[in-house]
Parts: C-alpha cells; sequence; structure tokens
C-alpha cells in the first residue's frame, strides 16, 4: 500500500478535527435536545418550586422569513405541565405551518413533565418554533417561581 503523502494525510486530520468539532456542537440521538427525542433532561435540576396556575406570554424567535411570536400558556400543578396551548402567530404562510406542526405536537411532549426538565427543540417537525417555545417557557419560570 502506497504512504499517503503529506498533503494528504494532512487535509485527513483537518477533516477529522473537523468533525471533532461539529460532533460537539450536536446533541445525541434520543438526548434532550433530539429531534424526535422526548423533550425531557433527565439530567436537569428539579428543586425549584414554582406556583401554581395557568401562565401565558408571547415567545419570540427568528426565522428565515424574519421575527415570529406564538403565544404560549401553560398551566403548571406541584411543578408538572398539565396543560399546554400554543398559539401560533405568524403571517408567513410557510412559518405558520411550521407553527401549526408544532403547536399540535407540543402536547404529547410536555404535559405529564416537571417543568424543569423540559428541554424541547423540534416538534411536529418544526424545529425554529421551539425557539419561540423555549423564550415563553423561561418567561413563565421566571413569572411562576416561588
Amino acid at each position: 500500500m502506497p504512504t499517503p503523502s503529506p498533503r494528504l494525510l494532512a487535509l485527513g486530520l483537518a477533516g477529522l478535527g473537523a468533525t471533532a468539532v461539529l460532533a460537539g456542537c450536536s446533541t445525541a440521538p434520543g438526548g434532550p435536545n433530539a429531534g424526535g427525542g422526548d423533550g425531557v433532561d433527565s439530567g436537569a435540576d428539579t428543586s425549584a418550586e414554582y406556583t401554581d396556575g395557568t401562565y401565558e406570554v408571547q415567545g419570540d424567535y427568528v426565522s428565515p422569513a424574519g421575527p415570529s411570536h406564538v403565544i404560549v400558556e401553560l398551566t403548571i400543578a406541584d411543578d408538572i405541565v398539565t396543560d399546554v396551548t400554543v398559539t401560533p402567530l405568524a403571517t408567513d404562510t410557510t412559518s405558520l405551518g411550521f407553527q401549526t406542526q408544532f403547536a399540535d405536537g407540543i402536547a404529547a411532549v410536555v404535559v405529564g413533565k416537571d417543568i424543569d426538565t423540559l428541554a424541547v427543540s423540534r416538534v411536529g417537525g418544526s424545529s425554529l418554533t421551539s425557539g419561540g417555545f423555549n423564550d415563553a417557557l423561561a418567561q413563565i419560570k421566571a413569572e411562576a417561581l416561588s
């Protein structure tokens, strides 16, 4: 077998380095932020206590169509999410479609979970809407913190 040239060897090693860097930015399948995952971070600190109630806030994020927003209404009892509704606000038809898919699937991901374990990244094929949901979730947690 011929010995690879130093230039070819350097290119191969550079490619391995890039792969390692990219791998460090991704989440393992089934992890808390995995597409299609369960939306739960099992290593989350769940010691915070939240005031029971229903909270409604606007979550903001940026899509290719520009700034986007969703309304998130979340009900908490004993730090457990008991109900959630996401109302799409997009005016762009593509963004509205993704927001609607997200809204249709979010309850299956978060209802019954401790609010501190939620780590939503992709629901119903929509990965950007999760940014708006997570923004709203952070606001709700801050408001509900006992």
